[in-house]
């Protein structure tokens, strides 16, 4: 449960989802787009273009690589400076000072947990705000965001006040549970976690996400688009009702482009930003919905919440055996009395927070596994209904590299750390070169 912390921080405080699917950047000119994308016949085999890379004039590919670097010394320099500031709570005994505000305040539990865990987070928050800021100042200075700094103080004041009632919550549940059962109580965390997540991911789209951008029904704004989704729906031989398919006003805040799928059961549906719409022809557009209906398909959100439970697990579990050392050598000097202790818990999350950090790369290795699967759908489901759709998709992810300024052929050890989803070079290498059909195969998920 304590491992939920940043599951529930990440959930409610950004505007993006589970699963959220950018395609990649950097496009030719607009002509050869439109040239590319409306073809109304197959090419022959012979006149199929050489696969190519995908590329950015050389002043943009220098701006995208100052882009990258910058946001992964930021992402180096907020563990550093979170880690550095738990580890200051804890050696300036913080959290034994609230713990004893909160025992002489009230009698009552949770009220101890609101007046201990409030202060806590928002401390806690605070340490996260200088890295929080520069991305945003990032984002506004390479073209990402025309969000206003008063519009963005406005968004994380509102994540920020959900999170904070959600830890608070969490940390009562938690440190009963911990009283109950000071041997087990990480096992007994993880199924209480279990719930709790996929409730999370149930009312994301529908309690969460509207408090941040206005959703409309695709169909509603854009009917012929819808229609022609609906087509690629059918090809597919899957049933999404348009009803599950919405337009984000993406636009109010981003430059970028993206599409996604989002929540589970009654919730589960497909987003795309109306960036997107603006900025991609149709059948780019039909190539991207298919990658989004990859996810909703072969059900990488179940899988997804299945894979989170397993990380949970081992987080937990080492959680439980970092803190009972920890608190055996260092308690007596940082003034916690046990692992129920509340002043117990910035030990835990600093303990969690080296495990996920440890674990960066297995994660985005598992994401990567399920976007290069959505790709796959993606070009299986519009064959035959798009033209050219090979270079069609190779065009969608050229388009969508440049305009969120993705770096051109990062380093090995930058994507096995950084990224979650192929880097553009393969998946445009991908696009070009998968086709079974011309092999006399049979797709793997498109029958």
């Amino acid at each position: 449960m304590v491992g939920l912390f940043a599951t529930a921080l990440v959930l409610l405080t950004l505007s993006s989802a589970a699963f959220a699917t950018p395609f990649g950047s950097g496009a030719t000119s607009w002509a050869a787009r439109f040239q590319s994308a409306s073809q109304n016949t197959e090419t022959s085999p012979a006149e199929q273009p050489q696969p190519r890379a995908y590329t950015l004039p050389p002043d943009k590919e220098a701006r995208a690589i100052a882009y990258a670097h910058a946001r992964h010394q930021l992402y180096f320099l907020d563990f550093l400076f979170t880690t550095v500031g738990l580890a200051l709570l804890v050696q300036l005994a913080v959290a034994p000072r609230l713990r004893d505000w909160a025992e002489h305040i009230s009698r009552h539990r949770f009220l101890r947990a609101v007046i201990f865990a409030g202060p806590f987070f928002i401390l806690l928050g605070l340490l996260s705000l200088p890295a929080a800021a520069a991305g945003h100042w990032l984002e506004r200075h390479y073209g990402q965001s025309v969000q206003g700094w008063g519009s963005w103080v406005w968004d994380a004041l509102k994540g920020g006040a959900i999170a904070l009632l959600l830890a608070i919550f969490l940390v009562w549940l938690f440190y009963g549970l911990v009283r109950r059962s000071p041997r087990r109580w990480w096992f007994y965390a993880w199924l209480g976690s279990l719930p709790i997540l996929i409730f999370l991911i149930f009312v994301e789209p529908v309690v969460l996400e509207p408090l941040f951008f206005r959703f409309t029904p695709l169909a509603a704004r854009d009917p012929q688009l819808a229609a022609e989704l609906e087509r690629v729906v059918q090809h597919g031989g899957q049933e999404i009702p348009e009803t599950r398919m919405y337009l984000m006003n993406a636009s109010s805040k981003l430059n970028a482009l993206n599409a996604y799928v989002t929540g589970i059961g009654a919730s589960e549906r497909v987003v795309v930003w109306d960036t997107t719409i603006a900025q991609m022809t149709t059948p780019e557009i039909l190539f991207v919905f298919g990658h989004e209906m990859g996810h909703y398909v072969l059900h990488h959100i179940r899988n997804g919440i299945l894979f989170t439970a397993g990380v949970l697990l081992i987080f937990l579990f080492g959680g439980f055996h970092a803190l009972r050392w920890a608190l055996g050598r260092f308690g007596a000097a940082w003034k916690i009395r046990s692992a129920d202790d509340w002043a117990s818990l910035p030990v835990l999350i600093f303990a969690i927070l080296i495990f996920n950090f440890i674990f960066t790369p297995i994660d985005n290795a598992y994401s990567r596994h399920l976007e290069h699967q959505a790709d796959q759908y993606g070009l299986e489901v519009v064959h035959g209904s798009v033209p050219n759709s090979s270079q069609v998709a190779a065009q969608s992810f050229q388009i969508l590299g440049e305009i969120d300024l993705a770096e051109p052929s990062p380093s090995t050890a930058v994507k096995i750390w950084f990224y979650d989803h192929p880097p553009l070079d393969e998946r445009i290498l991908f696009a070009q070169t998968y086709d079974p059909w011309d092999k006399g195969e049979s797709p793997e998920f498109v029958k």
